[in-house]
């Protein structure tokens, strides 16, 4: 089979999320080398003309799609599905539709809590955005995120804070929009547990095999600071937060049952979203052990270093496996 392995342009000066898509690109190249496919790279930009001639001079069979960006914007990540959808040529992963709604953060959280699971409230400086959450403000911590951007993009420590009036926090949701793709919100800060749990396709019209859940460990935080995973602990090698903030898979008895829900709350989301191939859903569980979706990533980073394939590694599906299953499941 001819496969084109689909990844965004990076540009000149890249950050090291923006750089890591190439990694996966080479790696996704030497799997599916590995199984006998015809294999090379292409990059997905604004150009849609150039692409287009590209990619119809290929004529590959199957199209790999890992592109997480377009120019640089999260926002744009459904663009290549859409394009793709458009020749009608195949390819693997989420299809826009899931992509997109998987991407905007609020439209999911919206379509999450539509479909009975439980994702925390949001508040946003958008008076229409925040009617469609319309929780009730109580003082306290909130973490600020974008809205589009993924790879915990513009969070560090100052992305929690306290708030004691809904101005204040709408304030300061606005100030940070600029760094965080132009578009952010606020939800409460849950101080308790955080949980990334892998999927894999097992073939069209299976439910996916959900992998070995992956804790994060925040090994030597202060008591007051918060246990977040922000840009450095998972891009900065030589900080403290990539070094503190291991993950874990073993678990004693007494999680079983907080696992299990977890599980079945992975598989409600694959279904409600319609995902396809591979995705990661990202829990945080509060102290009452009352697990919260944060998000839904359809494509989650391939990288042999990153959590996907640690998660594979401890099921004992090897990369070139996990390649292959992805790759029918179009």
């Amino acid at each position: 089979m001819k496969v084109v392995v689909l990844h965004e342009e990076v540009a000149a000066n890249p950050r090291p999320d923006e750089l890591d898509v190439l990694t996966q690109a080479r790696f996704v190249v030497e799997q599916l080398t590995a199984l006998g496919h015809e294999a090379k790279t292409l990059a997905f930009g604004l150009r849609l003309d150039a692409f287009i001639d590209a990619i119809t001079r290929e004529k590959p069979d199957c199209v790999f799609n890992i592109v997480e960006s377009v120019a640089g914007h999260g926002r744009l990540i459904s663009l290549a599905p859409s394009v793709l959808e458009s020749l009608r040529i195949p390819f693997t992963g989420a299809g826009a539709d899931a992509m997109y709604v998987t991407s905007n953060k609020l439209l999911g959280k919206t379509i999450l809590r539509g479909a009975g699971l439980p994702t925390a409230d949001w508040f946003t400086q958008d008076p229409i955005a925040h009617s469609m959450a319309a929780p009730a403000f109580h003082p306290g911590r909130y973490i600020i995120k974008s809205v589009w951007e993924h790879a915990s993009v513009g969070l560090g420590d100052d992305a929690v804070k306290h708030f004691d009036t809904l101005d204040d926090l709408q304030r300061e949701i606005a100030r940070r929009a600029p760094a965080l793709g132009g578009q952010a919100f606020a939800e409460p800060y849950i101080h308790g547990r955080e949980f990334n749990i892998a999927m894999l396709t097992s073939g069209p019209g299976e439910p996916p095999q959900v992998l070995p859940h992956a804790e994060i460990l925040f090994e030597g935080y202060a008591a007051n600071r918060p246990q977040i995973v922000d840009y450095r602990a998972k891009w900065d090698e030589a900080s403290y937060e990539y070094n503190h903030t291991p993950r874990r898979f073993e678990f004693p008895a007494r999680d079983r049952p907080l696992l299990d829900r977890l599980t079945d709350l992975c598989l409600r989301c694959w279904r409600v979203v319609g995902l396809r191939g591979y995705a990661r859903v990202d829990f945080r569980v509060d102290e009452s052990k009352g697990p919260f979706i944060l998000e839904i990533n359809a494509n989650p980073c391939l990288s042999p270093d990153a959590g996907f394939a640690a998660a594979l590694a401890k099921s004992e599906v090897s990369p070139a496996q996990a390649i292959r299953r992805i790759l029918t499941d179009r």
